[in-house]
């Protein structure tokens, strides 16, 4: 399908995190743009602003690296799936998109948001913290996942619709931090999910 650029030559462009699905921001891009994006593999868009072509990044180091360009239905409008070096906003914020109802979390934020705490504290870790204990000793954070594995699978059996929602939390949770001790996280078992695809 062909883009469909709009009477100012310009396409909108939705940038969304490749790893975690979270949308970082909107900008717009012109044929150039594409094309220095596909040649560089680096995400380049149009400043209507400053009329001028803009390489995500270049001032700042925060590159966005493209993984696939989407287009809708229409030819419209572009998805760009990118890997971000660091934060997408010039305000220094990982999304544009901090503000209004920021406190309702969608679902597909959990992970990823548990998945950098889980990151900072091993980066920096706080005292008391059960989190740490776990990052800190492998055999125990195994031992946990084990145990609550165990704990969804009774719950599916014998508890309520609630209860299984929690335990299987519980041993999302206690994954991430096994593989955050690791110094991994959980996108090599959603790439291997992914690899499985028919």
């Amino acid at each position: 399908m062909e883009i469909r650029f709009d009477a100012n030559g310009l396409v909108p462009v939705v940038i969304q995190d490749w790893s975690t699905g979270e949308v970082l921001t909107l900008a717009y891009a012109n044929e150039e743009a594409l094309r220095l994006t596909r040649e560089t593999g680096e995400l380049h868009l149009w400043s209507r602003s400053r009329q001028e072509l803009w390489h995500k990044g270049a001032t700042s180091g925060n590159v966005q690296k493209v993984r696939a360009l989407r287009l809708d239905c229409d030819g419209d409008a572009l998805l760009a799936l990118v890997e971000p070096a660091g934060p997408a906003c010039h305000t220094g914020a990982r999304t544009c998109f901090f503000n209004g109802d920021v406190e309702a979390h969608a679902p597909h934020e959990a992970i990823p948001h548990l998945t950098r705490l889980m990151a900072e504290r091993a980066a920096a870790p706080t005292e008391g913290s059960y989190t740490n204990e776990l990052l800190a000793n492998p055999a125990f954070a195994g031992e946990k996942v084990q145990e609550e594995a165990e704990e969804v699978v009774r719950a599916v059996r014998e508890e309520s619709d609630e209860r299984v929602d929690e335990e299987a939390a519980d041993v999302l949770y206690h994954l991430l931090a096994l593989l955050q001790g690791r110094d991994h996280t959980i996108r090599g078992a959603q790439e291997v999910l992914n690899g499985r695809r028919r």
